[in-house]
């Protein structure tokens, strides 16, 4: 007899013996064979219960913890005032020469945006010709900045100190003109209506200018979910996360991912979010400016940094610095390739730097294993401390294998600012990079999670399955970008 059906081709028999039909052959592979039984077959697998971890730490997040604070905010908008500059300059002013030693020189054309004239008649002024270095200093007799003169808005009459043409002395049309003083006669009064030479002239009140910036948070949002049966059929891996549970979890292990890439993905969009150009319609957000966009946008860009152009290229950083704020202490955080560009610029120029290699500095010497990295140096007045970013390393998002990126670092002032907070009601210290995300009494918007559907504890709805959510609203402050350089490929 025979059983249907037959399970592992054996034909089951009446007596205890060896035969063709019952015998398991493990040697029989043959396309077509009757038996196809693998001899590994007659062997448990061994399983390794431990999770490798290939790729280490896998999250990104970190930098804004480095160089930053969360505040909370209650508002659609974030708007802050920063100063502008206290002494009063003018760019690309046109120099000629003109009859005589006194002349008139426009400082801005008229209707010019965001221009105006505020210097006042016997100011001192100093006129630079930034490609040569020459120079002159003159009295300003005449200002087209007052209602009485017969000027225009932007033109002033000068007379030169050394009694040279302005033009002869300088010819360009790209000067800087600045003011560095004022003149007067004794006994000459400041009021008194207009009169040709300056006599008896009230001066012009500068009223200081503030610049308004604002950013607008942004919603982001994640779910995991795994429905109830596969809740109850338990597949057990050890592991160790990022986040520093360790131990034998299941469906538990994917939750506590999608938790790590949400809280990279906060950081993420803090710094790469740009405002939405997309025409306005119900359904698009108006976007935020991140950390790059604000950057590019009112700070310093350098590109194409290398190890072969050296000290000289990054002292003209440091020389562009000096214009802006000067902060002492910056933060470089930089991808790989730039990083080393950095070690080989600052060991090319020690004092023991001898075949590519420096030996004599930081302990080392050509009998040691060699340190050849820089964490930090100091260069004129600025102290920099130097640290890879991973988020421009990890092959997941900005690194390359070529080590070629868009985006090779970003110099971060370690300033602070001091501003009105209006939550607290007082003056606080803040970063000048800095997240403010939605919050009030009744809800906390900075990283929330819940649990909805029927299972796993969750009981909200008829869906056979457990969803996580997650949700934050919140938006990059970056005040004062124009002390910030962002360090580009391309």
């Amino acid at each position: 007899m025979s059983l249907s059906p037959q399970f592992g081709s054996l034909i089951p028999s009446q007596a205890q013996e060896i035969l063709n039909s019952n015998y398991l052959q493990f040697n029989s592979n043959a396309a077509g064979a009757q038996n196809t039984n693998s001899f590994a077959q007659q062997y448990l697998p061994e399983i390794y219960e431990q999770e490798v971890e290939r790729y280490g730490n896998r999250t990104l997040s970190g930098f804004l913890r480095m160089v930053g604070a969360e505040m909370p905010m209650t508002s659609d908008q974030v708007i802050w005032s920063e100063q502008n500059r206290l002494h009063i300059s003018y760019q690309g002013v046109a120099v000629a020469n003109a009859a005589g030693t006194t002349s008139t020189i426009t400082l801005f054309a008229a209707g010019a945006a965001g221009l105006q004239n505020v210097i006042s008649i016997n100011d001192t002024i100093v006129f630079l010709n930034p490609a040569t270095g020459a120079e002159s200093k003159a009295l300003v007799l005449d200002s087209g900045a007052y209602a009485g003169s017969g000027l225009a808005a932007g033109a002033i009459v000068v007379q030169p100190f050394d009694n040279v043409q302005i033009g002869a002395a300088l010819a360009t049309v790209g000067c800087k003109v600045f003011v560095y003083g004022s003149q007067y006669q004794k006994g000459q009064s400041m009021n008194g209506a207009f009169a040709a030479g300056g006599a008896n002239q009230g001066r012009i009140s500068v009223e200081p200018q503030l610049t308004q910036y604002s950013n607008s948070p942004i919603i982001l949002r994640s779910q995991y979910v795994v429905n109830g049966s596969d809740m109850a059929q338990i597949g057990w891996v050890e592991v160790a996360t990022e986040d520093g549970t360790s131990g034998y979890l299941w469906y538990l292990k994917a939750e506590s991912e999608t938790r790590l890439r949400f809280e990279d993905y906060l950081e993420m969009s803090m710094v790469e979010a740009e405002y939405n150009q997309i025409p306005a319609v119900p359904t698009t957000s108006p976007g935020s400016e991140g950390l790059f966009a604000a950057i590019q946008s009112r700070g310093n860009v350098e590109v194409g940094f290398t190890a072969a152009a050296g000290l000289d290229e990054f002292d003209a950083i440091l020389k562009n610095l000096d214009t802006q704020g000067a902060i002492e202490e910056n933060m470089l955080f930089l991808q790989r390739q730039t990083a080393l560009d950095f070690d080989d610029m600052l060991a090319s120029i020690s004092g023991g730097y001898a075949g590519g290699t420096a030996f004599g500095l930081f302990e080392n010497s050509e009998e040691m294993a060699l340190n050849l990295g820089f964490s930090g140096f100091r260069r004129g007045s600025y102290d920099f401390y130097k640290t890879d970013w991973k988020y421009l390393n990890d092959a997941s998002t900005r690194g390359g294998v070529n080590g070629i990126s868009s985006v090779e670092g970003v110099l971060v002032p370690a300033g602070t600012s001091t501003v009105y907070d209006q939550v607290l009601g007082t003056n606080i210290r803040r970063p000048f990079l800095h997240v403010r995300y939605r919050a009030s009494q009744s809800d906390d918007r900075r990283m929330k999670s819940w649990l909805t559907g029927s299972a796993g504890g969750a009981q909200t709805s008829t869906l056979d399955a457990m969803e996580v959510n997650f949700l934050s609203e919140r938006c990059l402050i970056t005040q004062a970008a124009n002390n910030f350089v962002l360090f580009k490929g391309i």
